[in-house]
């Protein structure tokens, strides 16, 4: 006898923090595109609005790393639709220094961005979540499973997203709620478009476009997502369609994670 799973997001609640751009504002639009009911939250009012008013999402402006701003957008979002179903962590940011030239607040500022935002809001949305039976989606990125160069906050923080994504999953899976993290590689977002910017700079070459092709030669698809690829990760990872899947890391990233660094030479070399 099969089970009967309900794939569709038409009529749930999604709240999405770091809403107003790159992966949360695709987000936003494809859960929107499916008759779901969309709250996106961050501490900047005009992306948030510029989103809201493309896909018909409902705002908020809150500090999701700070408690009691947490506990008001949950409560704004109960007051306004009744319920709260599924929540993608997704705030990030800060950290892009090595250990030697990260002073306290840099720490702080990286942790706080990168894993209390997902801590708080997990924290202040699971009442509601354990009674809808919903999911969690947190964003962590391929450097919370590798370590790139000087970006210590970023990359730490990041790697703590797992485990929280991890010890959410076994404590309250027996609860009806179901947590996964998506981990994306390169991202066509305006933080990684300011990033090729500057790469290219340093590197002396001629375009964001060579600075991506250059970010992304190694890696099997030898391109950049686009934000609505990560989009659809979540969407699934968020939705009756991963039903038997809970503590899951889905690695997006073109098939960076598969490549044997040692061997890109050989590679390079034709052998």
């Amino acid at each position: 006898m099969g089970i009967a799973v309900g794939s569709t997001v038409s009529g749930h609640v999604v709240v999405i923090t770091g809403g107003g751009t790159g992966i949360g504002a695709a987000v936003a639009e494809r859960y929107a595109a499916e008759g779901a009911h969309v709250v996106v939250v961050g501490r900047r009012p005009e992306p948030l609005r510029a989103v809201a008013d493309a896909v018909g999402a409902h705002p908020i402006v809150a500090d999701a790393a700070d408690t009691a701003s947490a506990q008001a957008a949950v409560a704004e979002v109960l007051a306004t639709f009744g319920r709260l179903d599924v929540l993608v962590a997704n705030a990030g940011g800060h950290g892009f220094s090595p250990v030697a030239d990260t002073d306290d607040d840099s720490w702080d500022a990286a942790i706080r961005a990168n894993l209390t935002t997902a801590f708080v809001m997990a924290r202040e949305a699971l009442p509601s979540l354990i009674e809808a039976k919903g999911q969690i989606v947190i964003v962590s990125s391929l450097a919370g499973l590798f370590a790139g160069p000087s970006v210590a906050g970023y990359t730490v923080g990041k790697h703590a997203l797992i485990g929280l994504t991890r010890t959410l999953a076994r404590d309250y899976g027996r609860r009806g709620v179901r947590v996964n993290a998506v981990c994306p590689g390169w991202v066509q977002t305006p933080m990684a478009d300011d990033e090729m910017d500057e790469f290219a700079t340093q590197a002396g070459l001629g375009s964001r476009e060579e600075a991506y092709a250059t970010v992304t030669a190694d890696v099997p698809l030898q391109r950049p997502a686009r934000p609505a690829e990560i989009a659809s990760v979540v969407r699934f990872l968020g939705s009756g369609e991963s039903s038997y899947v809970t503590g899951a890391v889905i690695v997006a990233d073109g098939g960076s994670h598969v490549v044997d660094v040692p061997t890109i030479a050989f590679d390079r070399a034709g052998m």
